[in-house]
């Protein structure tokens, strides 16, 4: 008798719980990993970042947002040593067994230009759909695919913000990446293809006509294999576990696709830039909140993998900026699982929790 109490009541109970909940103890069906950003200049930081992916990750990223060698592509001269060298050393370090994701920016830091040549000038154009800038690209593209051989693309960083910041280029990029992708993919059909968004500009966009921007934006995206979402909420003053949920929230509405968090991350301390006029509070407590909220989404909405940032923060690496680049550098600075000195945060356990499960 008591036996088939219980039974009764165990079905009972089960039969109340939600989807969401039942999922949430369901095992990780989603992939979770980090960029190969290092946390110092050393050689010695960045070998200690690749292993700790190694052991801490089942996907990595290699974060390609520099320069371009337009002239060597478009003119067919040999690519600079700088360019080559960069890319070699990376590939050299390919970690075994674990999917890589290549990211790959077609933009400037700012999203409002074609990424500079190396000799610090973007190249000469007419429009971003000019043949000799869409034949470079696709050559570039497909020289990294070649090198890498990822497992997903993104073809493109953060293109929502070149609609915010040149809205008049928008149509021209939607063209140049439309013939580039379609070529990458008729030669690596098997490879998942994206662009990125950034949702902390794309959430409550500050534009004239929110609804038709999004709808722009998303129609087009959703045209790829996954959609590719880079989100910083302390960038958009997304502070608590609401304010975060309503931002996910917005974007399962708007993606068709899986959705990845291709980059991501959350402030762990203060951050104060005089220069920028930035001043965001940060606790280890909020930071680790975000990763829970995330990871809860990653299992209830079925997203294809997140990628953290930075697994430490990278005061080391920092003090080698050159100093115009040492204030935007420093928006992500404190972004890491485990501070500078080498101690783990909170987050952290959440991470390894939920990555061994």
């Amino acid at each position: 008798m008591k036996r088939s109490l219980f039974i009764l009541l165990l079905l009972v109970f089960l039969s109340n719980c939600s989807a969401d909940e039942q999922k949430l103890g369901q095992a990780r069906d989603f992939a979770m990993g980090f960029t190969s950003w290092s946390f110092g200049p050393r050689e010695q930081d960045v070998d200690d970042t690749y292993s700790f992916i190694a052991e801490n990750a089942d996907i990595y990223a290699e974060h390609l947002d520099t320069a371009i060698p337009w002239t060597a592509w478009i003119n067919e001269q040999p690519l600079p040593v700088a360019f080559t060298n960069e890319i070699s050393g990376r590939v050299a370090r390919k970690i075994t067994g674990k999917q890589l994701l290549l990211s790959v920016s077609l933009l400037n830091t700012n999203r409002a230009e074609l990424a500079a040549d190396y000799s610090g000038e973007p190249p000469n154009y007419s429009s971003l759909d000019d043949a000799a800038i869409r034949e470079a690209y696709y050559k570039h593209i497909r020289y990294l695919v070649g090198e890498f051989h990822p497992d997903y693309l993104v073809i493109a960083i953060e293109v929502n913000e070149l609609k915010l910041r040149s809205p008049e280029k928008w149509e021209a990029y939607k063209n140049l990446i439309t013939d580039v992708r379609s070529r990458i993919r008729q030669s690596h059909p098997d490879l998942k293809i994206s662009e990125s968004v950034s949702l902390h500009n794309l959430y409550e966009a500050n534009v004239s006509d929110p609804q038709t921007h999004v709808e722009d934006i998303m129609t087009h995206v959703n045209k790829n294999d996954f959609v590719a979402v880079s989100f910083y909420p302390f960038l958009k003053n997304l502070r608590a576990k609401n304010d975060f949920q309503r931002a996910l929230g917005f974007l399962h509405k708007q993606a068709i696709r899986p959705i990845a968090l291709v980059e991501t991350a959350h402030l762990a301390e203060n951050l104060t830039i005089p220069a920028l006029e930035v001043s965001i509070e940060g606790n280890e407590n909020e930071q680790g909140i975000y990763l829970e909220t995330i990871l809860e989404n990653a299992r209830t909405h079925g997203y294809e993998f997140i990628i953290w940032w930075a697994h430490r923060d990278f005061d080391a690496l920092w003090e080698t900026f050159p100093d115009e680049v040492r204030d935007i550098g420093q928006l992500w600075r404190d972004t890491g699982l485990i501070d500078e000195t080498g101690e783990e945060r909170r987050a952290f356990s959440v991470w390894k929790n939920n990555f061994l499960n």
